[in-house]
């Protein structure tokens, strides 16, 4: 999907605030965060900015690295400064190599495509996908792709499992925010998290994509907060005739992979013991 076909970067300013360089910058990073290559002219428009602001900016990551130009196409891509950023990252907070069995077996029991995201502000952002062998396949969510919370079924239990104060906050933000989905109203989040939270899984049907859905369950970590969120994409008979078996193998699933989380916090969290000095 070219920039200029995804939803305009989220951006909350307060009444009479100016946006600063770094926002622009970042709001130019976020949307070129899918990968591909893309146009300056893309770029601005999904960015919410001049061509002139988005060039600009781009020349000046282009120089330190965040962005490569080709010479020939004149089209941007991320760069390699941007892989260490991650690296580094990820060293810190890394769910896809304790999720990725989880992924698999699901997988492998309903054939239908599994994604794992995370929570980014109000957002949710796809980091990553198996595939179902399911024909018809959720070819809308790629890794990279970003939602705001409540669009899909894995980004409704980010935030549906957030602390309330926190998820009156995105609530009062995503009212705005829903352009690209005219189905989705703070009426209907509300009462969809209401049952989430009386279930203890979402379901979502014909809301983002007409005759498909998600069926979903967060990961919370030791303190009960959502770090990530597991979803089945498929369609709406498939979700239906199967919620039961699908909702309880997401849940345990989820439990899997809190466990995982947990062991691995408190595996960081312990003392090193120091290094044995040796004498000849």
């Amino acid at each position: 999907m070219p920039p200029s076909a995804r939803p305009k970067a989220v951006v909350n300013h307060s009444p009479g605030s100016s946006t600063s360089t770094v926002e622009r910058a970042m709001r130019v990073l976020r949307v070129m965060s899918e990968g591909g290559n893309a146009r300056l002219t893309d770029i601005a428009a999904a960015a919410d900015l001049d061509k002139a602001t988005a060039l600009r900016l781009l020349e000046v990551m282009v120089r330190d690295g965040f962005v490569m130009r080709n010479a020939r196409s004149k089209q941007f891509s991320l760069g390699p400064e941007l892989m260490v950023l991650g690296a580094a990252a990820l060293r810190r907070f890394d769910p896809r190599p304790l999720a990725r069995p989880s992924l698999l077996r699901l997988v492998g029991r309903f054939e239908d495509s599994v994604v794992l995201s995370i929570p980014s502000g109000v957002e949710s952002l796809c980091i990553d996908v198996e595939e179902g062998t399911y024909p018809i396949r959720a070819n809308y969510l790629r890794v990279g792709s970003r939602r705001p919370l409540g669009a899909g079924a894995g980004s409704l239990a980010l935030l549906a499992w957030m602390p309330e104060a926190e998820r009156e906050a995105a609530l009062d933000i995503l009212a705005s925010q829903m352009g690209r989905y005219p189905r989705i109203t703070p009426a209907l989040l509300r009462e969809r998290i209401a049952n989430a939270r009386e279930r203890g899984y979402v379901v979502l049907l014909d809301v983002v994509v007409e005759r498909m859905g998600g069926i979903a369950v967060p990961i919370l970590d030791p303190e009960g907060r959502p770090v990530a969120a597991l979803s089945i994409a498929a369609l709406n008979e498939r979700i239906l005739t199967r919620e039961a078996a699908l909702a309880q193998a997401l849940q345990h699933e989820s439990t899997v992979c809190q466990v995982r989380w947990a062991e691995a916090q408190q595996h960081r969290a312990a003392p090193r013991a120091p290094a044995k000095e040796s004498f000849r």
